[in-house]
């Protein structure tokens, strides 16, 4: 009986080893997808990094996190993981791109823009293997930037590695080569301390140390720090030229969105009434009074060329406060449409004028307009005429003092603002209109730029904006005085006025061009290296 008892139990137990193997590949599956998983966590803890929040040190683990998925995988691995890091970074840093035209953009333009990480994961993979590899890794990282911030349509610079560093220890650096050498020593650390914690776990397997590799993962981390602490020497706001008191306008608009400019006189008139409450403020002994007045982008969208009315109240402001007023307006010149700056003085008139030279591709100017169209004609509808670019950098003499000027976008623009300084600016004004984003992280992220620009260049920073956030920056990159968003506020300060120029001002290009240089190497002898390991192989 025993015998046949066993005999009718022994069918059953393979029936019972059935589930274990499909576990088992269950087990797989999910393991497989831990490294798509970690690329887009580690992008997402990329973006908590930036502005409005001041994590700015969660961009280390971040690429550390990056560099753990990426070593050793294969190029078509490392792509498709550097395209979810992307996305993880890109998707939530650039929704203010669909607070007012619908996803569709905003999807389009981060999977676009996640292309140039990818081809940078995909480098970075191919390097991971080579002797310091955090040091070429980290160049490409920059490589990569500097292609996004040409191509195409003129680049998208938005989400810069340094753009996330304005509270951070590493802002200093942006004074040696901008914004490439401050992103690339953020980017080198980031890698170095994977590579210092892989090779600590590797000592601890093998009871070996690999002293090339692990002095060149700790000066990967202790160089890019003791940089940023060296060139805090760069780092100044004390006037060289004298002083100049400023005075930043925020005037408000009717309401956010697209359709502020549906009451563009409400919006010059704001402005105007702000100016004059300053001038009785001034009056009565409240504020000091203004060498000048910076007022926002498309401030007047009514053009004071062409309509008396506009150019009337405009001209009322200035005379009220007593002295030049820079006005952004919309001017039609020549059959060209303008997003221009006027210097309004309150005897003579306009008398000095900015065109905005780094024009917004599908904002201020629409590519591909044909196709657009047919995805969505109220798109093309809204933008009828292209605005045209200007051809001169931007730097208006203001009762002795010159003030350079980068509108809104140019911010982001490494180009466009070094020319001020090189020629001839003393502080920079970036006036900005941020009423269409509403209330997004988009104008957090903006003034962070614009300290960043202040350290890089050593010189105070103005930020005028219609419905905020406007602030006045020093030299050293601290914001002294601050508007909330949507509200109507002045801000008077004297500030220092400076000359003498920082390295990454004199270098200008040349540091980028360098680390891209580094990283076309370092993708060089990787393949080479590869091409010859193959021979050896078939040999």
């Amino acid at each position: 009986m025993t015998v046949t008892a066993t005999s009718v139990d022994q069918p059953d137990q393979p029936d019972q080893l059935e589930p274990r193997p499909a576990s088992a590949a269950r087990r797989g599956r999910l393991l497989r997808l831990v490294p798509a998983a970690a690329s887009v966590l580690c992008g997402v803890l990329l973006y908590v990094s930036f502005p409005p929040r001041t994590l700015w040190w969660l961009a280390l683990p971040a690429f550390a996190g990056f560099a753990w998925v990426l070593r050793g995988r294969g190029w078509k691995a490392a792509l498709g993981l550097g395209y979810l890091f992307g996305l993880g970074f890109l998707l939530p840093l650039l929704v203010w791109t669909s607070v007012e035209v619908g996803p569709l953009p905003w999807l389009a333009l981060v999977a676009a823009e996640a292309v140039f990480v990818a081809l940078a994961g995909a480098g970075i993979a191919a390097v991971s293997r080579l002797p310091a590899w955090p040091v070429w890794a980290a160049a490409l990282w920059t490589a990569g930037e500097a292609a996004r911030a040409r191509v195409p349509f003129g680049g998208f610079p938005w989400g810069k590695i340094a753009f996330g560093q304005a509270d951070g220890v590493f802002l200093p650096l942006a004074a040696v080569g901008g914004t490439p050498v401050l992103g690339f020593a953020v980017v080198l650390c980031g890698f170095g301390l994977y590579e210092a914690g892989r090779l600590l776990a590797e000592r601890r397997r093998t009871r070996t140390v690999r002293r090339a590799a692990a002095t060149a993962a700790l000066l990967s981390v202790a160089v890019p720090v003791a940089g940023a602490v060296a060139a805090r020497a760069l780092v100044s706001d004390e006037a060289e030229n004298g002083t100049a008191t400023v005075a930043v306008i925020q005037g408000n608009v009717p309401r956010a969105g697209l359709e502020f400019n549906a009451q563009r006189r409400a919006v010059l008139d704001y402005h105007a009434r702000e100016t004059h409450r300053l001038a009785a403020d001034v009056r009565a002994g409240k504020a000091a009074k203004p060498d000048f007045v910076l007022w926002p982008e498309n401030s007047s969208d009514i053009d004071p060329f062409e309509y008396p009315d506009a150019a009337a109240v405009i001209e009322q402001a200035a005379k009220d406060i007593g002295v030049p007023v820079s006005v952004g307006g919309v001017v039609e010149r020549d059959g060209k449409l303008l997003n221009e700056q006027i210097l309004w003085d309150p005897v003579k008139g306009p008398t000095q004028t900015y065109d905005k030279r780094q024009i917004q591709p599908f904002g201020e100017f629409l590519p591909l307009r044909s196709l657009v169209g047919a995805i969505n004609k109220s798109w093309t509808e809204m933008a009828r005429q292209d605005f045209s670019r200007g051809t001169e950098p931007g730097v208006f003499d203001i009762a002795g003092t010159k003030v350079g000027l980068a509108t809104c976008y140019e911010a982001a623009f490494d180009r466009a603002v070094r020319d001020t300084v090189t020629h001839g600016a003393e502080m920079i004004s970036v006036p900005s209109n941020n009423a269409t984003f509403d209330r997004s992280e988009m104008t957090y992220q903006q003034l962070a730029m614009s300290r960043i620009r202040a350290v890089e260049h050593s010189r105070t920073v103005t930020v005028p904006v219609t419905s905020g956030v406007s602030a006045i920056i020093l030299p050293d990159g601290r914001i002294t005085q601050r508007t909330g968003m949507f509200v109507p506020a002045h801000l008077v300060q004297k500030v220092p006025l400076r000359t003498s120029t920082t390295p990454a001002t004199e270098l200008g290009v040349l540091p980028e061009i360098a680390l891209v240089l580094v990283a076309a190497g370092g993708i060089g002898w990787a393949v080479g290296s590869g091409l010859r390991a193959r021979r050896a192989g078939d040999a």
